[in-house]
C-alpha cells in the first residue's frame, strides 16, 4: 500500500460521495493509484469533487481491457462502444484494412487491433487534440490523420476497406445540453453534436462509404434505438444492405452496412 493511499483514502472517498460520486471507492483506488504523491493525489480529488471526468483526471480510459489515453477535453470512449468493436471482430477477415473515423482516442481502431493483429490500421479526427491521443494509442504501424472524415485519407484505401468504423456523434443539437456535465462541459462539442436530428454527420459518412468500402465491406456506426431505423434506411439510401444489431448487456444499438459484392 502506498503512503499517499494509506493516510488519504478513507478522506478521498469521503471527499467524492459529498460531491455525488456514486463508485466513490472505485474511483478512489484509481486516484490512489495514478497519484504519485499525497499532494497529487489531493489535486487529482478535488478536480474530479469539481466534475471533471475521472478519466480526465486519471489520464486514460479503460476500453476492451485496454487503457486509452484520454486528454482534458477529448472525448472519452463509452464502455457501450465496446459492442460495436466485437461486431467489427467478428467480421474483419485476416489483414483486413480498417479504417476509424471519428476516432477520437482511437479506442476503436486499437481495440480492433488487439483483437485482430494483422490488420492495416487507419483513423481520423477533425479535433487535434484527439488526433494527438489516436497516435499515443494505436499500435506501431497504425496512421493517424487530422482532418474532416474521409478528406485526409489516403486515396489509396478507395475501394479497399473491409471494416469501416465510424463512432459519430449522434446526440441532436438541441438534447446536449440534456447530457451529464461531464460531457457537456467537457468533451468537444463536436464529438457530441450530431446535427438537428442526431444523424447529419452519419449522413456524410453513409454518403461516401460505398467509394471506400471494398466489395462485400462492413460500415458499422452506433447510434440509439430511437434513430436505428431512420439510420438504417440512410444506410441503405446510399446503396448499402442494413441491419441493426443490439445488445442488452451494452445498452447499446449498432447499424451495420454492407456494400455489395457485385
Amino acid at each position: 500500500m502506498s503512503p499517499s493511499r494509506s493516510l488519504t483514502h478513507a478522506a478521498v472517498v469521503e471527499r467524492l460521495r459529498s460531491a455525488g460520486c456514486v463508485f466513490a471507492e472505485d474511483e478512489a483506488e484509481l486516484l490512489a493509484e495514478a497519484a504519485r504523491t499525497p499532494a497529487e493525489l489531493a489535486a487529482m480529488t478535488e478536480r474530479r469533487a469539481a466534475g471533471l471526468p475521472l478519466e480526465h483526471v486519471v489520464g486514460w480510459a479503460e476500453f476492451r481491457g485496454l487503457r486509452i489515453a484520454v486528454d482534458p477535453g477529448v472525448f472519452v470512449p463509452r464502455r457501450r462502444t465496446e459492442f460495436l468493436v466485437e461486431r467489427a471482430a467478428a467480421l474483419a477477415p485476416p489483414d483486413a484494412v480498417v479504417v476509424d473515423l471519428c476516432c477520437g482516442a482511437g479506442a476503436l481502431g486499437a481495440a480492433l487491433a488487439a483483437a485482430r493483429p494483422g490488420v492495416e490500421l487507419h483513423a481520423a479526427d477533425i479535433d487535434p487534440a484527439a488526433v494527438r491521443c489516436a497516435r499515443r494509442n494505436v499500435p506501431a504501424g497504425a496512421r493517424v490523420y487530422e482532418g474532416d472524415l474521409y478528406d485526409p485519407l489516403p486515396a489509396a484505401l478507395r475501394g479497399r476497406v473491409a471494416v469501416l468504423l465510424a463512432n459519430v456523434p449522434y446526440v441532436p443539437t438541441a438534447e446536449v445540453a440534456l447530457l451529464p456535465a461531464e460531457a457537456r462541459e467537457h468533451e468537444a462539442w463536436v464529438a457530441l453534436d450530431g446535427g438537428a436530428d442526431g444523424l447529419a454527420v452519419l449522413r456524410r459518412v453513409t454518403a461516401g462509404a460505398a467509394g471506400w468500402l471494398a466489395p462485400g465491406g462492413h460500415l458499422l456506426f452506433e447510434t440509439s434505438r430511437r434513430q436505428a431505423p431512420l439510420a438504417a434506411a440512410i444506410a441503405a439510401g446510399d446503396g448499402l444492405a442494413a441491419r441493426v444489431v443490439t445488445s442488452d448487456e451494452h445498452e447499446a444499438t449498432v447499424v451495420i452496412g454492407t456494400r455489395g459484392t457485385g
